[in-house]
């Protein structure tokens, strides 16, 4: 969009906000439509682009949510969810007393993030997040007036912001931090006591929200239960529905936020959506059983073996991890032996190749050029496949003169 004048316009003399402007495109979706496209007009595509798992949904919760249909459980729900199903979330959190009056259900994470960013970002506050992050953040910082402060990250930190860093980028403007873990596109863990020393922080001055969306999906010796509210109960954590209970289209997630805010959130989430979406709700009560859960168990292993499939198919290929994912189902893999950056190395994999990768500067700007990442959430024979055809389109990047 150029300026504000009519070159701006669309064909009715309609002129997008400003704010549209400043909002980077979701690369990985138009990675994804892209590889759809190809699908189409009958090319077969290796999915290595999007978070979204193979696996369809569990069956108890499918039985659940066609229960709610065939009952009429269908209508607008109270703002914050079902009483019910808050107090199933809460129960997540029985050692830390975690009173359901503290849980938001929201229509999924991103209108999470969302709500917080409407209830805590002023016009011009500052809000730091890691890059490589998650990209969205930005935009909801972006559409609350606020705008963000990247904090470069590398596998020194463990590809986490640290303490210190934050300390020294907080301005009279900052209003707080976003983080994650396990993070995307790193699949990195952020320590339980850096956590604890960014908390201390932050503490007094703004808010710490956590994105802990991949909670469940962690391997080896990490812990799969861990969240942020076990070190700090004052800070935000949002978590939802679609990673590791792989109900990604039924869109609903939720906070954990302080006492104090649940009236804001309340308030907001009347006005932005109404309610969350009530089948979805009652199908999540499933997701949260017993038997629902043994299931997802299961499914975190089978991601483990992918984990490790993958990462020994790049790694030789000559495209090592940028750091061993302890959570998630990502590899950022660094490409500088290809010689292509990381827009083209993705273009030219998906279109001469059939595999589909996000590019590097889908997550941000620090050595965003070099680095792709690839998603297992696939099977095994899918990524052999991919690899397959990888090491073929290496053969000829690198072969060019």
């Amino acid at each position: 969009m150029q300026g504000c004048g009519h070159e701006a316009r669309t064909a009715n003399g309609v002129v997008p906000a400003a704010r549209v402007a400043r909002i980077a495109p979701f690369r990985v979706m138009e990675i994804l439509n892209a590889a759809r496209e190809l699908e189409r007009r009958g090319r077969h595509v290796v999915h290595f682009e999007v978070g979204e798992s193979d696996f369809h949904p569990a069956t108890p919760v499918v039985e659940a949510g066609v229960s709610a249909l065939r009952s009429w459980r269908n209508g607008y729900t109270e703002p914050l969810g079902l009483s019910d199903l808050r107090e199933t979330i809460a129960r997540r959190y029985r050692h830390l007393g975690i009173d359901a009056q503290r849980i938001a259900v929201t229509s999924g994470v991103s209108a999470a993030l969302n709500l917080l960013a409407q209830a805590l970002v002023n016009p011009g506050d500052e809000v730091l997040v890691a890059d490589p992050g998650y990209p969205c953040y930005s935009a909801f910082v972006e559409t609350a007036g606020g705008r963000v402060r990247r904090l470069p990250v590398d596998a020194n930190s463990g590809f986490q912001p640290t303490a210190r860093q934050i300390d020294r980028a907080w301005s009279e403007n900052t209003a707080g931090v976003i983080l994650s873990s396990p993070s995307n596109p790193v699949g990195s863990l952020l320590g339980r006591d850096e956590l604890a020393a960014i908390c201390r922080q932050v503490a007094g001055k703004g808010f710490v929200i956590i994105d802990e969306i991949y909670q469940g999906l962690v391997y080896g010796d990490a812990d799969p239960a861990f969240t942020a509210l076990a070190v700090d109960d004052g800070c935000f954590v949002v978590n939802g529905f679609s990673k590791y209970y792989g109900m990604t289209g039924w869109r609903l997630g939720w906070i954990v936020a302080p006492a104090e805010m649940i009236d804001a959130i309340d308030r907001l989430a009347q006005n932005l959506y109404i309610s969350p979406p009530a089948v979805s709700q009652h199908a999540a009560l499933a997701a949260l059983g017993n038997d629902a859960l043994a299931i997802h168990e299961h499914r975190r292993d089978v991601f483990a073996r992918r984990r490790d499939a993958m990462l020994s198919g790049l790694e030789a290929l000559g495209l090592p991890a940028a750091q061993r994912p302890d959570g998630g189902f990502y590899v950022y893999t660094n490409i500088a032996s290809t010689g292509l950056g990381t827009e083209q190395f993705c273009r030219r994999l998906l279109h001469e190749y059939g595999v589909a990768a996000t590019p590097g500067t889908d997550f941000g700007q620090h050595r965003a050029e070099c680095h792709a990442r690839f998603s297992f959430t696939v099977d095994e024979t899918q990524i052999a496949l991919g690899m397959e055809r990888l090491e073929a389109a290496l053969a000829a990047f690198r072969r060019r003169p």
